[in-house]
């Protein structure tokens, strides 16, 4: 059973970067086929697709997102980690890692179809 748990600070101030981590156990983030996602939710909002890393090293982001948002992978941690930068109040957010075994990359219509999703981490941005 693949086990992910996001890490990383509950309070980011204004223009700062975010920084998070996704720690996978019961499962390598190098299994063929598997898309590392990020992932987040708004107050009040549905889900937001950040971005991937697959298994393979390649990565995707949300093009709303893209010109803010960094992912990475370190394979001797089995960690995938997001930064967003410049951060505002609109960026906080519970914010998922999840994955999937996938023929393909992950499309609009299946960003959300997770078969492994983490607890979530609470973000807020404030000054």
């Amino acid at each position: 059973q693949v086990q992910l748990q996001e890490s990383g600070p509950g309070l980011v101030k204004p223009s700062q970067t975010l920084s998070l981590t996704c720690t996978v156990s019961g499962g390598s983030i190098t299994t063929n086929n598997h898309y590392w996602n990020w992932i987040r939710q708004a107050p009040g909002k549905g889900l937001e697709w950040i971005g991937y890393v697959d298994f393979s090293g390649n990565i995707d982001y949300n093009p709303s997102l893209k010109s803010r948002t960094s992912i990475s992978r370190d394979t001797s941690k089995n960690q995938f980690t997001l930064q967003l930068s410049s951060v505002t109040p609109e960026d906080t957010a519970v914010y998922y890692c999840a994955t999937r075994r996938r023929d393909g990359p992950p499309t609009p219509g299946t960003y959300y179809e997770n078969d492994y999703w983490g607890q979530g981490t609470q973000v807020t941005v404030s000054s």
